[in-house]
Protein backbone atom coordinates (compact mmCIF):
# COMPACT_ATOMS: atom_id res chain seq x y z
CA UNK A 1 0.00 0.00 0.00
CA UNK A 2 1.62 3.43 -1.13
CA UNK A 3 2.85 5.61 1.79
CA UNK A 4 2.13 3.29 4.36
CA UNK A 5 4.51 3.51 7.32
CA UNK A 6 6.08 0.67 9.44
CA UNK A 7 8.39 1.46 12.58
CA UNK A 8 11.77 0.05 12.31
CA UNK A 9 14.33 0.43 15.22
CA UNK A 10 17.43 1.32 13.37
CA UNK A 11 16.24 3.53 11.40
CA UNK A 12 18.33 6.03 12.40
CA UNK A 13 22.00 5.16 9.92
CA UNK A 14 21.33 2.12 10.09
CA UNK A 15 21.86 1.73 13.93
CA UNK A 16 19.48 0.39 16.79
CA UNK A 17 21.96 2.27 20.05
CA UNK A 18 22.19 5.44 17.70
CA UNK A 19 17.89 5.24 16.74
CA UNK A 20 17.56 4.64 20.46
CA UNK A 21 19.87 7.83 21.19
CA UNK A 22 18.03 9.71 19.02
CA UNK A 23 14.94 8.29 20.37
CA UNK A 24 15.57 9.75 24.11
CA UNK A 25 15.61 13.51 22.89
CA UNK A 26 11.91 13.91 23.43
CA UNK A 27 12.39 12.87 27.46
CA UNK A 28 15.61 14.69 27.54
CA UNK A 29 13.64 18.07 26.37
CA UNK A 30 10.97 16.90 28.41
CA UNK A 31 13.48 16.71 32.03
CA UNK A 32 15.21 19.77 30.89
CA UNK A 33 13.03 22.11 30.86
CA UNK A 34 10.88 20.79 34.00
CA UNK A 35 14.60 20.49 35.96
CA UNK A 36 16.64 22.82 34.35
CA UNK A 37 14.50 25.48 32.73
CA UNK A 38 12.13 25.43 35.41
CA UNK A 39 9.64 25.36 33.21
CA UNK A 40 5.69 24.66 33.80
CA UNK A 41 4.51 21.39 32.72
CA UNK A 42 2.22 21.98 30.48
CA UNK A 43 4.90 23.80 28.40
CA UNK A 44 7.75 21.29 29.31
CA UNK A 45 5.19 19.22 27.11
CA UNK A 46 4.44 21.25 24.23
CA UNK A 47 8.14 21.10 23.65
CA UNK A 48 8.84 17.19 24.20
CA UNK A 49 6.20 16.89 21.85
CA UNK A 50 7.11 19.36 19.26
CA UNK A 51 11.30 17.22 19.62
CA UNK A 52 9.24 14.12 19.33
CA UNK A 53 7.31 14.71 16.24
CA UNK A 54 10.61 16.38 14.92
CA UNK A 55 11.98 13.27 15.70
CA UNK A 56 9.28 10.81 14.04
CA UNK A 57 9.18 12.98 10.39
CA UNK A 58 13.02 13.54 10.25
CA UNK A 59 14.66 10.59 11.97
CA UNK A 60 11.90 7.71 12.02
CA UNK A 61 10.97 8.43 8.68
CA UNK A 62 7.33 8.58 9.82
CA UNK A 63 5.03 11.02 7.01
CA UNK A 64 3.95 14.19 8.75
CA UNK A 65 0.08 13.13 8.70
CA UNK A 66 0.32 10.28 10.28
CA UNK A 67 2.63 11.90 13.26
CA UNK A 68 0.35 14.64 13.70
CA UNK A 69 -2.76 12.19 13.81
CA UNK A 70 -0.77 9.83 16.61
CA UNK A 71 -0.38 13.02 18.46
CA UNK A 72 -4.12 13.71 18.39
CA UNK A 73 -4.71 10.31 19.09
CA UNK A 74 -2.69 10.14 22.45
CA UNK A 75 -4.35 13.89 23.13
CA UNK A 76 -8.04 12.96 22.92
CA UNK A 77 -6.76 9.59 25.49
CA UNK A 78 -5.64 12.18 27.62
CA UNK A 79 -8.20 14.09 28.01
CA UNK A 80 -11.17 11.15 27.83
CA UNK A 81 -10.96 9.21 30.27
CA UNK A 82 -8.02 10.36 32.15
CA UNK A 83 -8.74 13.80 32.35
CA UNK A 84 -12.69 13.42 32.55
CA UNK A 85 -11.68 10.62 35.18
CA UNK A 86 -9.89 13.41 37.55
CA UNK A 87 -11.81 15.90 36.93
CA UNK A 88 -14.45 13.88 38.82
CA UNK A 89 -12.67 12.95 41.19
CA UNK A 90 -11.64 15.98 42.71
CA UNK A 91 -15.39 17.58 42.36
CA UNK A 92 -17.23 14.45 43.82
CA UNK A 93 -14.20 15.62 47.25
CA UNK A 94 -15.37 19.31 46.52
CA UNK A 95 -19.08 18.16 47.22
CA UNK A 96 -18.10 17.12 50.95
CA UNK A 97 -16.43 20.56 51.24
CA UNK A 98 -19.76 22.05 50.24
CA UNK A 99 -21.53 20.24 52.11
CA UNK A 100 -19.85 20.83 55.65
CA UNK A 101 -19.09 17.21 56.21
CA UNK A 102 -15.81 16.82 55.79
CA UNK A 103 -14.86 19.01 58.76
CA UNK A 104 -17.18 16.21 60.78
CA UNK A 105 -14.65 13.81 59.17
CA UNK A 106 -11.87 15.57 60.38
CA UNK A 107 -13.67 15.33 63.84
CA UNK A 108 -14.27 11.45 63.35
CA UNK A 109 -10.28 11.04 62.72
CA UNK A 110 -9.49 13.31 66.04
CA UNK A 111 -11.91 10.54 68.04
CA UNK A 112 -10.71 7.47 66.42
CA UNK A 113 -6.87 8.08 67.37
CA UNK A 114 -8.18 9.17 71.16
CA UNK A 115 -6.14 12.36 71.49
CA UNK A 116 -2.50 9.88 70.65
CA UNK A 117 -1.32 13.15 67.90
CA UNK A 118 0.93 10.29 66.26
CA UNK A 119 -2.12 7.74 65.61
CA UNK A 120 -3.91 10.78 64.39
CA UNK A 121 -1.72 12.11 61.81
CA UNK A 122 -0.87 8.43 60.29
CA UNK A 123 -4.64 7.80 60.25
CA UNK A 124 -4.70 10.85 58.51
CA UNK A 125 -1.97 10.90 56.10
CA UNK A 126 -2.31 7.01 55.70
CA UNK A 127 -5.48 6.22 55.70
CA UNK A 128 -7.50 9.42 55.10
CA UNK A 129 -4.78 10.57 52.66
CA UNK A 130 -5.09 6.93 50.47
CA UNK A 131 -8.71 7.11 50.47
CA UNK A 132 -8.27 10.91 49.02
CA UNK A 133 -5.39 9.81 46.36
CA UNK A 134 -8.15 7.00 45.28
CA UNK A 135 -10.37 9.43 44.27
CA UNK A 136 -8.84 12.42 43.58
CA UNK A 137 -5.46 12.01 43.69
CA UNK A 138 -3.37 14.65 41.75
CA UNK A 139 -1.75 16.52 44.68
CA UNK A 140 -5.47 16.83 46.68
CA UNK A 141 -4.26 14.62 49.50
CA UNK A 142 -0.80 16.59 50.03
CA UNK A 143 -2.61 19.36 49.73
CA UNK A 144 -5.51 18.76 52.23
CA UNK A 145 -3.91 16.17 55.14
CA UNK A 146 -1.08 18.58 55.42
CA UNK A 147 -3.12 21.25 56.89
CA UNK A 148 -4.92 18.96 58.48
CA UNK A 149 -1.84 17.14 60.57
CA UNK A 150 -0.69 21.21 60.81
CA UNK A 151 -3.41 21.58 62.95
CA UNK A 152 -2.59 18.46 65.16
CA UNK A 153 0.26 20.69 66.58
CA UNK A 154 2.82 19.00 64.32
CA UNK A 155 5.88 21.33 63.02
CA UNK A 156 5.59 22.07 59.24
CA UNK A 157 8.81 20.31 57.55
CA UNK A 158 7.30 17.23 59.67
CA UNK A 159 4.15 17.43 59.03
CA UNK A 160 5.13 17.92 54.90
CA UNK A 161 7.52 14.97 55.19
CA UNK A 162 4.44 12.91 56.87
CA UNK A 163 2.33 13.61 54.42
CA UNK A 164 4.53 13.18 51.05
CA UNK A 165 6.00 10.10 52.45
CA UNK A 166 2.09 8.30 53.56
CA UNK A 167 1.16 9.27 50.20
CA UNK A 168 3.34 6.82 48.28
CA UNK A 169 1.47 3.26 49.22
CA UNK A 170 -1.69 4.18 47.45
CA UNK A 171 -0.52 6.09 44.50
CA UNK A 172 -0.23 2.99 42.09
CA UNK A 173 -4.11 2.64 42.92
CA UNK A 174 -4.77 6.58 42.55
CA UNK A 175 -7.64 8.76 40.83
CA UNK A 176 -9.79 5.26 40.97
CA UNK A 177 -6.66 3.28 39.75
CA UNK A 178 -5.85 5.33 36.30
CA UNK A 179 -2.33 4.93 36.33
CA UNK A 180 -3.10 0.95 35.87
CA UNK A 181 -5.69 1.69 33.41
CA UNK A 182 -2.93 4.10 31.08
CA UNK A 183 -0.17 1.52 31.40
CA UNK A 184 -2.73 -1.56 30.03
CA UNK A 185 -3.81 0.86 27.13
CA UNK A 186 -0.41 2.06 26.14
CA UNK A 187 1.41 -1.15 26.79
CA UNK A 188 -1.38 -3.29 24.79
CA UNK A 189 -1.92 -5.36 28.04
CA UNK A 190 -4.63 -6.58 30.58
CA UNK A 191 -5.02 -3.84 32.74
CA UNK A 192 -6.18 -6.28 35.25
CA UNK A 193 -3.81 -8.47 35.45
CA UNK A 194 -0.90 -5.36 35.93
CA UNK A 195 -3.14 -4.47 38.80
CA UNK A 196 -3.00 -8.07 39.81
CA UNK A 197 1.05 -8.00 40.20
CA UNK A 198 1.17 -4.25 41.36
CA UNK A 199 -0.97 -5.94 43.99
CA UNK A 200 1.55 -8.43 45.12
CA UNK A 201 4.26 -5.45 45.13
CA UNK A 202 2.60 -2.17 46.37
CA UNK A 203 1.35 -3.99 50.21
CA UNK A 204 5.15 -4.48 50.73
CA UNK A 205 6.13 -0.46 51.03
CA UNK A 206 2.37 -0.22 52.58
CA UNK A 207 3.43 -1.88 55.68
CA UNK A 208 6.54 -0.37 56.35
CA UNK A 209 4.89 3.15 55.74
CA UNK A 210 3.11 3.42 59.31
CA UNK A 211 6.19 2.62 60.70
CA UNK A 212 8.30 4.94 59.35
CA UNK A 213 5.68 7.58 59.74
CA UNK A 214 5.79 6.77 63.62
CA UNK A 215 9.96 7.26 63.29
CA UNK A 216 9.59 10.69 61.43
CA UNK A 217 6.82 11.88 63.43
CA UNK A 218 8.46 10.59 67.49
CA UNK A 219 11.43 8.63 66.91
CA UNK A 220 12.39 5.58 68.54
CA UNK A 221 10.25 6.78 71.10
CA UNK A 222 7.17 7.01 68.85
CA UNK A 223 7.97 3.11 67.43
CA UNK A 224 8.16 1.92 70.90
CA UNK A 225 5.22 3.39 72.46
CA UNK A 226 3.09 2.75 69.08
CA UNK A 227 4.04 0.12 66.88
CA UNK A 228 1.43 -2.66 68.04
CA UNK A 229 -0.90 0.14 66.56
CA UNK A 230 1.61 0.82 63.07
CA UNK A 231 1.29 -2.78 62.43
CA UNK A 232 -2.53 -2.83 62.70
CA UNK A 233 -2.95 -0.09 60.76
CA UNK A 234 -0.09 -1.38 58.12
CA UNK A 235 -0.96 -4.80 57.91
CA UNK A 236 -4.65 -4.40 57.57
CA UNK A 237 -3.55 -1.90 55.13
CA UNK A 238 -1.67 -4.29 52.67
CA UNK A 239 -4.15 -7.27 53.29
CA UNK A 240 -7.13 -5.60 52.12
CA UNK A 241 -4.88 -3.58 48.87
CA UNK A 242 -3.35 -7.56 47.80
CA UNK A 243 -7.24 -8.73 47.94
CA UNK A 244 -8.88 -6.12 46.47
CA UNK A 245 -6.46 -5.98 43.49
CA UNK A 246 -5.91 -9.39 43.08
CA UNK A 247 -9.81 -10.53 43.68
CA UNK A 248 -11.94 -7.16 43.13
CA UNK A 249 -12.54 -3.92 41.25
CA UNK A 250 -8.62 -2.66 40.76
CA UNK A 251 -10.15 0.43 40.74
CA UNK A 252 -11.45 0.48 44.22
CA UNK A 253 -8.41 -0.88 45.82
CA UNK A 254 -7.27 1.91 47.47
CA UNK A 255 -11.38 2.53 48.72
CA UNK A 256 -11.10 -1.26 50.24
CA UNK A 257 -7.89 -1.09 51.67
CA UNK A 258 -8.24 2.67 53.36
CA UNK A 259 -11.61 1.61 54.71
CA UNK A 260 -10.58 -1.57 56.26
CA UNK A 261 -7.52 -0.03 57.69
CA UNK A 262 -9.25 2.36 59.49
CA UNK A 263 -12.08 -0.26 60.67
CA UNK A 264 -8.95 -2.16 61.85
CA UNK A 265 -7.75 0.54 63.72
CA UNK A 266 -10.90 1.78 65.36
CA UNK A 267 -11.67 -2.05 66.57
CA UNK A 268 -7.71 -1.88 67.85
CA UNK A 269 -8.01 1.26 69.61
CA UNK A 270 -11.18 -0.09 71.88
CA UNK A 271 -8.99 -2.67 73.55
CA UNK A 272 -5.09 -1.62 73.45
CA UNK A 273 -4.36 2.56 74.25
CA UNK A 274 -1.36 3.84 72.43
CA UNK A 275 1.27 4.53 75.40
CA UNK A 276 2.89 7.61 75.87
CA UNK A 277 -0.04 10.34 74.84
CA UNK A 278 1.24 13.05 77.46
CA UNK A 279 4.56 12.79 76.95
CA UNK A 280 4.81 13.17 72.75
CA UNK A 281 2.26 16.69 73.60
CA UNK A 282 5.01 17.68 76.25
CA UNK A 283 7.73 16.85 73.37
CA UNK A 284 5.57 18.72 70.78
CA UNK A 285 5.34 22.03 73.55
CA UNK A 286 1.49 21.38 73.54
CA UNK A 287 0.03 22.87 76.82
CA UNK A 288 -3.48 22.73 76.28
CA UNK A 289 -5.94 20.37 77.72
CA UNK A 290 -6.23 17.29 75.84
CA UNK A 291 -10.22 17.18 74.42
CA UNK A 292 -11.67 14.85 72.22
CA UNK A 293 -14.89 16.63 70.90
CA UNK A 294 -17.76 13.54 70.68
CA UNK A 295 -19.25 13.29 67.82
CA UNK A 296 -23.03 11.92 67.14
CA UNK A 297 -23.20 8.57 65.24
CA UNK A 298 -25.42 10.22 62.55
CA UNK A 299 -22.69 12.64 61.96
CA UNK A 300 -20.04 10.47 61.85
CA UNK A 301 -22.39 8.27 59.91
CA UNK A 302 -23.03 11.18 56.78
CA UNK A 303 -19.42 11.79 57.24
CA UNK A 304 -18.37 8.59 56.17
CA UNK A 305 -21.29 8.08 53.39
CA UNK A 306 -19.80 9.04 50.34
CA UNK A 307 -16.74 6.72 50.32
CA UNK A 308 -19.89 3.91 51.17
CA UNK A 309 -21.97 4.55 47.99
CA UNK A 310 -18.99 5.24 45.52
CA UNK A 311 -17.86 1.37 46.96
CA UNK A 312 -20.91 0.69 45.84
CA UNK A 313 -21.72 2.24 42.77
CA UNK A 314 -18.19 0.74 41.43
CA UNK A 315 -18.99 -2.36 43.02
CA UNK A 316 -22.04 -3.19 41.17
CA UNK A 317 -20.40 -1.34 37.83
CA UNK A 318 -18.26 -4.01 37.39
CA UNK A 319 -19.47 -6.93 39.37
CA UNK A 320 -22.88 -6.98 37.73
CA UNK A 321 -22.87 -9.08 34.60
CA UNK A 322 -25.89 -8.05 32.69
CA UNK A 323 -25.28 -4.60 33.45
CA UNK A 324 -21.43 -4.56 32.85
CA UNK A 325 -22.59 -6.68 29.25
CA UNK A 326 -25.12 -3.77 28.99
CA UNK A 327 -22.56 -0.52 29.47
CA UNK A 328 -20.26 -2.08 27.35
CA UNK A 329 -22.76 -1.67 24.10
CA UNK A 330 -22.86 1.84 24.63
CA UNK A 331 -19.31 2.48 23.88
CA UNK A 332 -18.74 4.13 20.55
CA UNK A 333 -15.34 3.35 18.40
CA UNK A 334 -13.78 5.37 15.88
CA UNK A 335 -11.44 4.21 13.22
CA UNK A 336 -8.79 7.17 13.74
CA UNK A 337 -8.32 8.71 9.76
CA UNK A 338 -4.99 7.70 8.05
CA UNK A 339 -3.95 5.89 11.26
CA UNK A 340 -6.03 3.17 10.70
CA UNK A 341 -5.02 2.50 7.02
CA UNK A 342 -1.41 3.59 6.82
CA UNK A 343 -0.01 2.30 10.14
CA UNK A 344 0.95 -1.19 9.64
CA UNK A 345 2.79 -3.74 12.29
CA UNK A 346 6.24 -5.42 10.88
CA UNK A 347 4.06 -8.47 9.31
CA UNK A 348 1.89 -5.45 7.31
CA UNK A 349 -1.12 -5.55 9.46
CA UNK A 350 -3.00 -2.39 10.91
CA UNK A 351 -1.66 -1.45 13.92
CA UNK A 352 -5.01 -1.17 16.34
CA UNK A 353 -5.55 2.48 16.45
CA UNK A 354 -8.99 2.71 17.06
CA UNK A 355 -10.26 4.93 20.10
CA UNK A 356 -13.40 4.09 22.10
CA UNK A 357 -15.57 6.65 23.40
CA UNK A 358 -16.82 4.28 26.35
CA UNK A 359 -19.05 7.65 27.95
CA UNK A 360 -20.56 5.54 30.23
CA UNK A 361 -18.39 2.52 31.01
CA UNK A 362 -15.94 4.28 32.72
CA UNK A 363 -15.13 5.31 36.50
CA UNK A 364 -15.37 9.24 35.65
CA UNK A 365 -19.15 8.62 35.03
CA UNK A 366 -19.42 6.46 37.96
CA UNK A 367 -18.14 9.36 40.05
CA UNK A 368 -20.44 11.49 38.55
CA UNK A 369 -23.17 9.33 39.57
CA UNK A 370 -21.79 8.98 42.86
CA UNK A 371 -21.76 12.46 43.67
CA UNK A 372 -25.09 13.06 42.09
CA UNK A 373 -26.02 10.62 44.88
CA UNK A 374 -24.38 12.01 47.37
CA UNK A 375 -25.18 15.57 47.26
CA UNK A 376 -29.09 14.96 46.90
CA UNK A 377 -29.03 12.89 50.26
CA UNK A 378 -26.74 15.61 51.78
CA UNK A 379 -29.55 18.34 50.13
CA UNK A 380 -32.04 16.25 51.90
CA UNK A 381 -30.83 15.06 54.94
CA UNK A 382 -29.48 18.93 56.19
CA UNK A 383 -30.26 18.69 59.80
CA UNK A 384 -32.34 21.75 59.50
CA UNK A 385 -30.72 23.48 57.28
CA UNK A 386 -26.82 23.13 59.47
CA UNK A 387 -25.52 21.20 56.76
CA UNK A 388 -26.93 22.91 53.39
CA UNK A 389 -26.23 22.34 49.99
CA UNK A 390 -27.56 23.84 47.24
CA UNK A 391 -27.73 21.90 43.57
CA UNK A 392 -26.57 25.14 41.65
CA UNK A 393 -23.47 25.08 43.95
CA UNK A 394 -22.85 21.30 42.96
CA UNK A 395 -23.20 21.98 39.57
CA UNK A 396 -21.34 25.06 39.29
CA UNK A 397 -18.32 23.47 40.85
CA UNK A 398 -17.90 21.16 38.22
CA UNK A 399 -16.96 24.22 36.25
CA UNK A 400 -14.54 25.42 38.98
CA UNK A 401 -12.68 22.10 39.20
CA UNK A 402 -12.24 22.15 35.08
CA UNK A 403 -10.92 25.57 35.68
CA UNK A 404 -8.72 25.06 38.18
CA UNK A 405 -7.09 22.27 36.75
CA UNK A 406 -6.99 23.53 32.66
CA UNK A 407 -3.23 23.62 32.53
CA UNK A 408 -3.15 20.29 34.28
CA UNK A 409 -5.48 18.85 31.89
CA UNK A 410 -3.29 20.15 29.16
CA UNK A 411 -0.41 18.95 30.72
CA UNK A 412 -1.70 15.17 30.53
CA UNK A 413 -3.36 15.28 26.72
CA UNK A 414 0.67 16.61 25.92
CA UNK A 415 2.02 14.03 27.90
CA UNK A 416 -0.28 11.31 25.89
CA UNK A 417 0.17 12.60 23.04
CA UNK A 418 4.23 12.87 22.91
CA UNK A 419 3.72 9.21 24.53
CA UNK A 420 1.72 8.18 21.36
CA UNK A 421 4.38 9.67 18.73
CA UNK A 422 6.87 7.69 20.38
CA UNK A 423 5.06 4.56 20.60
CA UNK A 424 3.19 4.93 16.89
CA UNK A 425 7.01 5.93 15.06
CA UNK A 426 9.03 3.04 16.78
CA UNK A 427 11.22 5.48 19.21
CA UNK A 428 9.91 3.95 22.58
CA UNK A 429 10.52 0.44 20.77
CA UNK A 430 13.91 1.44 19.37
CA UNK A 431 14.89 2.67 23.31
CA UNK A 432 13.23 -0.47 24.67
CA UNK A 433 15.20 -3.21 22.88
CA UNK A 434 18.52 -1.14 23.30
CA UNK A 435 17.92 -1.08 26.91
CA UNK A 436 16.94 -5.10 26.88
CA UNK A 437 20.27 -5.68 25.93
CA UNK A 438 21.52 -5.58 29.80
CA UNK A 439 20.07 -8.47 30.06
CA UNK A 440 18.81 -9.74 33.43
CA UNK A 441 20.61 -6.30 35.55
CA UNK A 442 17.25 -4.90 33.48
CA UNK A 443 15.38 -6.84 35.57
CA UNK A 444 16.49 -5.43 38.33
CA UNK A 445 16.22 -1.47 36.98
CA UNK A 446 12.84 -1.60 35.19
CA UNK A 447 11.54 0.53 38.03
CA UNK A 448 13.80 3.37 37.76
CA UNK A 449 12.13 4.46 34.94
CA UNK A 450 8.77 4.97 36.73
CA UNK A 451 10.80 6.09 39.77
CA UNK A 452 12.41 9.00 37.38
CA UNK A 453 9.16 9.45 35.54
CA UNK A 454 7.05 10.42 38.23
CA UNK A 455 9.49 12.41 40.11
CA UNK A 456 9.37 14.57 37.19
CA UNK A 457 6.15 14.82 36.02
CA UNK A 458 4.55 14.54 39.39
CA UNK A 459 2.47 11.65 38.13
CA UNK A 460 2.30 8.10 38.03
CA UNK A 461 0.13 8.28 35.73
CA UNK A 462 2.47 10.50 33.32
CA UNK A 463 5.10 7.91 33.67
CA UNK A 464 3.25 5.31 32.31
CA UNK A 465 1.85 7.17 29.10
CA UNK A 466 5.90 7.83 28.68
CA UNK A 467 7.58 4.39 29.48
CA UNK A 468 4.91 1.45 29.48
CA UNK A 469 5.79 0.67 26.00
CA UNK A 470 9.13 0.92 26.49
CA UNK A 471 8.71 -1.52 29.41
CA UNK A 472 6.69 -3.87 27.23
CA UNK A 473 9.19 -4.10 24.47
CA UNK A 474 12.35 -4.45 26.96
CA UNK A 475 10.41 -7.73 29.04
CA UNK A 476 9.56 -9.17 25.08
CA UNK A 477 13.53 -8.81 24.05
CA UNK A 478 14.12 -10.52 27.46
CA UNK A 479 12.37 -13.33 26.99
CA UNK A 480 13.49 -13.85 24.37
CA UNK A 481 16.54 -13.70 25.12
CA UNK A 482 16.25 -16.23 28.03
CA UNK A 483 14.77 -14.39 30.64
CA UNK A 484 11.22 -16.23 30.57
CA UNK A 485 9.74 -14.80 34.15
CA UNK A 486 10.13 -10.82 32.55
CA UNK A 487 6.65 -10.59 31.80
CA UNK A 488 5.71 -7.24 29.97
CA UNK A 489 2.56 -7.04 32.36
CA UNK A 490 5.56 -7.64 35.47
CA UNK A 491 7.58 -4.93 33.51
CA UNK A 492 4.30 -2.79 33.21
CA UNK A 493 3.66 -3.30 37.58
CA UNK A 494 7.48 -2.59 38.12
CA UNK A 495 6.79 0.96 36.42
CA UNK A 496 3.74 1.42 38.04
CA UNK A 497 5.06 0.60 41.26
CA UNK A 498 8.40 2.48 40.65
CA UNK A 499 6.44 5.85 40.12
CA UNK A 500 5.08 5.43 43.76
CA UNK A 501 8.06 5.64 45.66
CA UNK A 502 9.33 8.82 43.01
CA UNK A 503 5.68 10.84 43.71
CA UNK A 504 7.40 12.08 47.14
CA UNK A 505 10.03 14.13 45.55
CA UNK A 506 8.47 15.31 42.47
CA UNK A 507 8.86 19.00 42.03
CA UNK A 508 5.18 19.10 42.36
CA UNK A 509 4.66 17.35 45.30
CA UNK A 510 6.86 19.62 47.06
CA UNK A 511 5.68 22.27 45.79
CA UNK A 512 2.14 21.37 46.99
CA UNK A 513 3.48 20.42 50.28
CA UNK A 514 4.98 23.60 51.05
CA UNK A 515 2.63 25.78 50.27
CA UNK A 516 0.24 23.45 52.74
CA UNK A 517 2.17 24.06 55.55
CA UNK A 518 3.55 27.46 55.08
CA UNK A 519 6.83 26.68 53.67
CA UNK A 520 7.05 28.37 50.40
CA UNK A 521 10.25 28.81 49.01
CA UNK A 522 11.57 26.02 51.49
CA UNK A 523 11.10 22.85 49.17
CA UNK A 524 14.75 21.58 49.23
CA UNK A 525 14.42 21.53 52.33
CA UNK A 526 11.68 18.91 52.62
CA UNK A 527 13.31 17.66 49.90
CA UNK A 528 16.17 16.85 52.04
CA UNK A 529 14.53 15.06 54.33
CA UNK A 530 12.28 12.38 52.14
CA UNK A 531 14.99 11.78 49.17
CA UNK A 532 16.62 9.21 51.36
CA UNK A 533 13.43 7.43 52.25
CA UNK A 534 12.75 7.71 48.38
CA UNK A 535 16.04 6.09 47.58
CA UNK A 536 15.35 2.86 50.32
CA UNK A 537 11.98 2.17 49.02
CA UNK A 538 13.19 2.42 45.28
CA UNK A 539 15.97 -0.63 45.89
CA UNK A 540 12.94 -2.73 47.96
CA UNK A 541 11.17 -2.00 44.83
CA UNK A 542 13.50 -3.37 42.64
CA UNK A 543 14.64 -5.90 44.66
CA UNK A 544 11.12 -7.21 44.53
CA UNK A 545 10.79 -6.75 40.60
CA UNK A 546 14.52 -8.60 40.24
CA UNK A 547 12.60 -11.81 42.63
CA UNK A 548 9.09 -11.75 40.59
CA UNK A 549 11.09 -12.05 37.61
CA UNK A 550 13.07 -14.79 38.45
CA UNK A 551 12.92 -17.39 41.44
CA UNK A 552 9.38 -16.16 42.65
CA UNK A 553 7.76 -15.66 39.32
CA UNK A 554 5.54 -18.96 39.33
CA UNK A 555 4.38 -18.00 42.47
CA UNK A 556 4.10 -13.61 42.24
CA UNK A 557 3.34 -13.12 39.09
CA UNK A 558 2.25 -16.19 36.30
CA UNK A 559 -0.98 -16.97 37.84
CA UNK A 560 -2.33 -13.76 37.46
CA UNK A 561 -1.38 -12.79 33.94
CA UNK A 562 -4.95 -14.39 32.34
CA UNK A 563 -6.39 -11.30 34.46
CA UNK A 564 -8.89 -12.21 37.14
Amino acid sequence: MENTYTAVTDAVGGSLALSALVSALPLLAFFIMLLGLKARAHVAGLVSLAVALLVAILGFNMPTDLALMSAFRGGIYGLFPIVWVILMAIWFYQVTVLSGRFEDLRRTFDLIGGGDLRIQAILIAFCFGGLLEALAGFGAPVAITATMILALGVKPLRAATTVLIANTAPVAFGAVAIPITTAGEVGGKDATAIAAIVGHQAPFIAFFVPFILLWILDGIQGIKDAWMHAAVIGLSFSVAQWWAATYFVYQLTDVVACIVSIAAAVAFLRFVKPRGVEGVRERYGITAPLEVEHLPGRRIWMALMPYLIVVIIFGVANLYQPLVAWMKTTAIKFQMPLLSERLLTASGDPVNSAYTLSWLNNPGTYLLISGIIVAVLYAIFNENGRYKLAMGDVVKEIGLVAYKMRWSAATIALVLALAFVMNYSGQTVAIGEYVASLGLAYAFLAPVLGWVGTAVTGSDTSANALFSKLQVTAAENLQANGVPGAHPELMLAANTTGGVVGKMISPQSLAIAATSVNMEGKESEIFKSVLGWSFILLIAVCVLVFLQATALSGLLVEPYLGGH
